[in-house]
């Protein structure tokens, strides 16, 4: 039965561990759930903030208004000749879908293993990492609509799918709640280690002819060794994202800096990695108080202990004006600020 809980504290529920109240708290955990909070009249009267697993957040100071924990859980696939199509509640933690996936041998998402959140929460952000992306195997989208009560089916097309982007972050930010996402995987895995480090990870441990498992593994342990886990220090992963610049701009960057860490993207830009130029600007590992960059990987801002909001925001702005001072580029924060 659905509660609505007042005056609840959001620590438990945002990686950061920054301890800020909800005036007003709900958890979902079935779309049954969702009518009944829509019978309520609360998503027509109060400021609503849907949250998964709290990865992509950082707050400020308390929420006043009502706060949506989406717990849907489920997980089912489909079989048709070499496309295997898996439907997940999005309440599922991202990495358990992962791993079902690649237990299966459903192959797509090996690359994405170890992302923070959940997988409801994945299409808005379009979440992406070591040559993959989300809208590389999106299929469809559930979705409640907040004005209707209504659910609405969202194919590739419908989402607008960019980097980082979505139109769940642009045209129809806080309109819909996401209830399940249907990925559209292979059985004949075509596998991609082009990207980052995983090559490098695989040769090591001498493998040739890796399998999807071995891609998640060697994905798995670049990521424990670069990244804190949420458990012991709070964070939200990467806080910046990576930027796209136009070819003339990064002429005048690479004629300074030849050793700038970059990539090409499909549109003839050139994408610049973020935590290289900060740890260049001479903040990896840098503490401020109780906030700071992470020892292993300067794109992760970590709560040292008691940090408020405000203070990793601040520390923040501080990177983003020195990489801007240093590079001439400008920082865009991924973390969503509140």
């Amino acid at each position: 039965m659905l509660q609505i809980l007042e005056n609840v504290s959001l620590k438990p529920y945002n990686s950061f561990a920054i301890d800020v109240n909800a005036h007003y708290f709900a958890e979902i955990k079935t779309e049954n759930d969702l009518n009944d909070l829509f019978q309520t009249g609360l998503l027509k009267t109060e400021k609503l903030l849907i949250v998964g697993g709290g990865s992509n957040i950082l707050f400020t100071q308390d929420f006043d208004g009502l706060v949506i924990k989406i717990s849907i859980k489920g997980l089912k696939s489909e079989l048709n000749e070499d496309v295997v199509l898996v439907t997940s509640g999005a309440g599922e933690i991202w990495n358990d879908f992962v791993n079902y996936c690649v237990a299966h041998n459903f192959a797509g998402v090996e690359n994405l293993s170890l992302i923070p959140g959940t997988v409801g929460a994945s299409p808005i952000q379009n979440i992406g990492a070591y040559g993959v992306e989300l809208k590389d195997v999106f299929e469809r989208c559930t979705a409640f609509e907040i004005k209707t009560g209504l659910l609405k089916t969202f194919n590739f097309e419908d989402c607008h799918f960019g980097y980082r982007e979505s139109i769940f972050k642009g045209a129809l930010k806080g309109q819909y709640i996401i209830t399940e996402v249907t990925f559209r995987l292979s059985s004949q895995p075509k596998i991609n280690t082009s990207y980052g480090a995983i090559e490098a990870e695989l040769k090591k441990r001498e493998i040739e002819n890796p399998n999807i498992a071995d891609v998640s593994a060697a994905v798995s342990h670049i990521r424990v060794s670069k990244l804190p886990d949420p458990s012991t220090i709070g964070n939200a992963g990467s806080f910046f994202k990576n930027p796209v610049i136009e070819k003339y701009e990064f002429a005048d960057i690479v004629a300074k800096f030849p050793d700038v860490v970059h990539y090409p993207t499909l549109d003839g830009k050139i994408k610049l990695a973020a935590g290289w130029l900060i740890e260049q600007c001479g903040w990896k590992g840098k503490k401020i108080g109780e906030t700071g960059t992470w020892k292993n990987q300067a794109l992760v801002l970590v709560n040292h202990g008691n940090a408020t909001g405000t203070e990793v925001f601040q520390f923040s702005e501080q990177i983003i004006d020195s990489v801007k001072s240093t590079f001439g580029v400008t920082l865009d924060r991924e973390v969503n600020i509140l």
